[in-house]
């Protein structure tokens, strides 16, 4: 699915809002299934459209509770389900990225 913004073009931007309310850039990579659960993988980007070298983010797909088509996106505290989900990712794009341990 490919969406059209008008303007400068976004690849795979996501905005999100953080603790403080300051916005977010994320460049989307992938969105992987564990436990019937959905999780996205998530890299910070900076002001300039950049990647940020490091850590992905790894966040849980929730439904909103309204009739709405929106998702939201809620951290998540279980290390052991963000490995899976990591390892999962990284073996889908073992070719594409380097992976430091």
């Amino acid at each position: 699915m490919e969406e059209n913004f008008e303007g400068e073009e976004l690849d795979n931007i996501v905005i999100l809002n953080d603790e403080e309310g300051n916005e977010v850039k994320f460049e989307f990579l992938d969105l992987v299934e564990l436990d019937d659960e959905e999780y996205v993988v998530l890299l910070p980007v900076n002001d300039e459209g950049e990647e940020d070298e490091g850590e992905v983010v790894i966040l849980k797909v929730e439904d909103t509770d309204n009739d709405s088509e929106e998702e939201s996106y809620v951290s998540v505290d279980d290390e052991a389900v963000l490995n899976q989900v990591f390892e999962i990712f990284k073996e889908k794009f073992k070719d594409e990225f380097d992976f430091e341990d």
